[in-house]
């Protein structure tokens, strides 16, 4: 997986694109989600997937990758957070995590990402959360700590509404 990992973050990128997610599921499905590379916050819409699903079909047939299907999307407004560089781009926003292992009795927290401290596989990380009391509380951990992280933006659905 890893080299079908670079082969599409080094087809997408020249396109503005960043990989955010490439997995391989059942049938001969391989499922790529991406989002722009640029951090503008400008959405991913349906062309820019059709876009980047005719230039991986064509790099794919190329380098002889085997699927059966290829599924091109966004990463959604609840984008998952893979690497370092996403707990940096951002920082600030609300995110759910899940941590592999239990931190005082808890594996799931919902808070706000800090900016992470150093660099590389034992970067610091750090959600700020609201603790059972009602106090905000700092969770530190590092990328291998965690079994699965999202955004959790906050939406309005009211807004334009009279």
């Amino acid at each position: 997986m890893a080299d079908l990992t670079q082969l599409v973050e080094s087809t997408i990128a020249p396109m503005g694109y960043e990989l955010v997610d490439a997995e391989r599921a059942g049938r001969g499905l391989l499922r790529i989600t991406i989002d722009r590379a640029d951090g503008s916050g400008e959405r991913i819409r349906i062309e820019d997937c059709e876009r980047v699903s005719r230039q991986l079909t064509n790099v794919f047939m190329v380098e002889g990758i085997d699927y059966a299907r290829l599924e091109v999307g966004s990463a959604g407004v609840d984008r998952p957070l893979k690497k370092l560089a996403d707990f940096v781009r951002f920082a600030g926003e609300n995110a759910v995590l899940k941590l592999r292992v239990p931190l005082a009795g808890r594996k799931n927290f919902e808070g706000v990402l800090q900016t992470p401290e150093g660099e590389g596989p034992d970067a610091k990380l750090a959600l700020v959360f609201k603790g059972k009391d009602g106090t905000e509380q700092v969770l530190d951990f590092v990328l291998s700590d965690i079994e699965r992280a999202n955004l959790n933006p906050a939406l309005d659905f009211g807004k334009g509404r009279k």
